[in-house]
């Protein structure tokens, strides 16, 4: 590749690799991608984790802040982010309702909003549609709150989830 493009042959067009949930790639996953990032025709890469301290998947004896090798956390760039308002999180639960051709009212909008603050917001998304067919069959053209309440009391976010395990963990399969 090099050659192509000293030769004029062929042209590089930098690139950007988007990495999720970063914290699951192994040792030996973060060694190729290290070398990889010392080459002159490395992409722009970016890694997202939601991951404190953990232990380096292949290396379980290495704790490492966000499940990554030291030496490659030391050539990045960390960028902090903060969560969501509930003002921001009513205009991201607008934006997808609209994208779902989903009507709601504002009071609807609101209250999933508070859902989103005491849960998460992947939760009070998830929402939507149950809350819109539940309109639906109430034979309302558009979301209020009722639905969001029937539908909130219908399915449990991860924590209810977690929780309810934890407190009766006896009455499970171990």
């Amino acid at each position: 590749v090099n050659r192509y493009i000293d030769q004029g042959i062929a042209e590089f067009v930098p690139g950007v690799l988007f990495i999720d949930e970063v914290h699951m790639l192994d040792l030996e996953c973060f060694t190729y991608l290290h070398r990889a990032l010392e080459s002159p025709i490395a992409p722009i890469v970016i890694f997202a984790t939601n991951r404190g301290k953990c232990a380096i998947k292949g290396a379980e004896d290495i704790i490492s802040p966000h499940g990554m090798p030291l030496d490659l956390l030391d050539r990045i760039m960390i960028i902090q982010t903060l969560p969501y308002s509930q003002e921001e999180m009513q205009h991201i639960l607008k934006i997808r309702a609209h994208t779902e051709l989903i009507s709601a009212t504002d009071d609807a909008i609101v209250l999933l909003s508070e859902v989103a603050t005491q849960t998460t917001l992947r939760y009070a998304v998830q929402l939507l549609t149950p809350a819109a067919l539940m309109a639906k069959i109430n034979g309302k053209d558009q979301i209020e709150d009722e639905e969001v309440q029937q539908v909130g009391g219908m399915f449990l976010d991860a924590k209810k989830s977690a929780k309810i395990l934890h407190d009766e963990r006896e009455k499970f399969l171990k």
